[in-house]
């Protein structure tokens, strides 16, 4: 439940990133709602996250607040007497650190880092999923977080575009998270050869590279959704919540899946599924040409995709596609009886 702006105590949240980064943070997110009842929780965090902020159930409200690629903020456009507490989110150093903590909260939770020495907190591990690291920062402070509370459900309201088809997402946030556009085109024409149905989803600014997908695969143009702008999140939850699957990268709607519960194939190159992938479950085919012991063998941010990604073929795919549940199949009618119950036939 929403509460009263500006009254009572407040609880600020520094994540100002991207869609997969606020879906890996809904464990810790819904942590600190319930630790902190007649709060009321404010995320700093892009504008554009509002609607998928709210769906999480434990953020009251946003405020908008970016800076390019994933560097930290320069401000966050705070009003009003200082937060009680202030929770660092976003990363582990001293400028994060600094922009929560100009805006003299009451306490600050956060990792430790030895350039803020007035912060205790747990040390920072590299070798950590996403889920578990915020969650064992809280569990630090003594405030009981679980992990595995990612599920989501769909806004009130929504029908999805296109039920049942296979979601294609080739977009990512860096070049070397995106599989080729030719490969993503190859798998959407197989798929609709054996009778799915498939449709391409793009964030803002990535119409060109999902209509060349489509293209590619002889689907029409009107299988496309967003490109010009990111699909609505109400929508985009729906669409996905109702899919066969979604085959995507290592970004925001492979997160997304997972959160509603959908069959998913994953790509991973630069980074290994054990730091930021799906739960290991039947569900999910996680696909990666790396070891284990090296978690993090590329960089995630860099300018063309990474070798492991693109040692990962159509034909791989494909198969992981074949590997993942049917739904289930829906429950037989039943005729309606020609004479009422109990009366002789």
């Amino acid at each position: 439940m929403t509460r009263p702006a500006g009254r009572g105590p407040r609880l600020l949240v520094l994540r100002a990133l991207g869609l997969g980064d606020l879906l890996t943070a809904v464990p810790a997110l819904r942590a600190l709602r319930r630790s902190h009842p007649g709060y009321e929780l404010l995320l700093a965090a892009p504008g554009r996250l509002a609607e998928a902020a709210a769906a999480t159930g434990a953020v009251d409200r946003l405020l908008p607040t970016s800076a390019p690629a994933r560097a930290v903020p320069h401000r966050i456009d705070w009003t009003g007497p200082p937060p009680e507490v202030a929770v660092d989110l976003h990363g582990n150093g001293p400028p994060s650190h600094r922009l929560l903590n100009a805006l003299r909260p009451g306490r600050t939770l956060a990792y430790a880092h030895p350039d803020t020495p007035q912060i205790p907190g747990p040390l920072w591990r590299d070798d950590e999923h996403e889920w578990v690291r915020w969650c064992r920062l809280l569990l630090w402070y003594g405030i009981p977080a679980d992990p595995g509370d990612q599920r989501m459900t769909v806004p009130e309201g929504r029908g999805s575009p296109a039920p049942g088809a296979v979601v294609l997402h080739p977009g990512a946030d860096a070049a070397a998270r995106r599989w080729p556009a030719e490969r993503f085109a190859a798998v959407g024409r197989a798929l609709a050869a054996t009778g799915h149905r498939v449709v391409v989803t793009a964030g803002a600014d990535e119409a060109p590279l999902a209509h060349e997908v489509a293209r590619a695969a002889g689907l029409p143009r009107s299988a496309v959704l967003g490109g010009d702008a990111d699909v609505p999140f109400a929508d985009l939850a729906a669409l996905v919540a109702r899919a066969r699957a979604v085959v995507v990268g290592d970004t925001g709607l492979a997160h997304l899946a997972t959160a509603l519960g959908t069959p998913s194939v994953v790509l991973f190159g630069p980074v290994a599924p054990r730091l930021w992938g799906p739960p290991r479950c039947d569900l999910h085919q996680a696909l990666w040409y790396g070891s284990d012991a090296t978690p993090r063998p590329g960089d995630a941010h860099g300018t063309v995709p990474d070798e492991r990604l693109l040692a990962i073929s159509v034909a791989d795919v494909l198969a992981a596609v074949g590997r993942l549940p049917r739904p289930a199949a829906p429950a037989p009618r039943r005729p309606h009886p020609t004479t009422p119950t109990g009366a002789a036939g």
